[in-house]
């Protein structure tokens, strides 16, 4: 069911959570769907740099620093820049395939959120300090709107932790090796990845 995502539902708390550790909530996330082995959307195989497709410069530093946050790198632990998930995720906006209303969902998340930082702190989300800006996701987070937003994040940002290099995340299984994962063969090649399987 499609939810109205206006800026006032985004960022008015409903609850008072406490934070989780993200990292082990990620990684336990990540096993349990390695088990179920569901894949990813396609991204173009070919486009390694973090050329943008979808994203504009703002709304790509937006996004690094809230995917940053989530996931971020620790030693001996990928973060969201080592897994390129920014870059995964402008790939998947760029998918044909893509529900059109996810695709405007997650740019006008990245609006709403700048505003609140503005609103907040007189800065956009990007320039926070850490602090300020965990304030602000949790508060975010207490909303439907809000929650249903970082809940899109953390998916993609899991699909280009696990999923394989074609698509455009996890380079070199920097995700797998993190995981103790083994793929299994045959991995998929840049002929019949998904989304490219049945098309001319």
């Amino acid at each position: 069911m499609k939810q109205d995502a206006s800026t006032a539902d985004f960022g008015a708390p409903t609850k008072a959570d406490g934070t989780l550790n993200r990292r082990d909530f990620l990684r336990r996330t990540s096993l349990a769907a390695l088990a179920a082995a569901t894949p990813a959307l396609a991204v173009d195989p070919e486009s390694q740099a973090p050329s943008r497709k979808v994203l504009d410069a703002h709304q790509w530093r937006t996004l690094v620093a809230v995917q940053d946050h989530l996931l971020p790198s620790e030693p001996g632990a990928p973060g969201s820049s080592d897994i390129r998930a920014t870059a995964y995720l402008d790939g998947v906006l760029a998918d044909p395939d893509l529900d059109p209303e996810t695709r405007s969902f997650v740019l006008r998340g990245v609006g709403w959120l700048d505003e609140l930082a503005q609103e907040g702190d007189g800065r956009p989300f990007a320039a926070l300090a850490p602090g300020v800006r965990e304030d602000l996701l949790v508060r975010i987070g207490q909303s439907s709107s809000g929650d249903r937003w970082l809940s899109i994040l953390i998916g993609y940002t899991l699909e280009a932790l696990l999923g394989d290099p074609l698509y455009g995340g996890n380079p070199g299984g920097i995700g797998w090796a993190w995981l103790d994962h083994n793929p299994g063969l045959p991995r998929p090649t840049a002929q019949t990845i998904y989304g490219r399987l049945g098309r001319a």
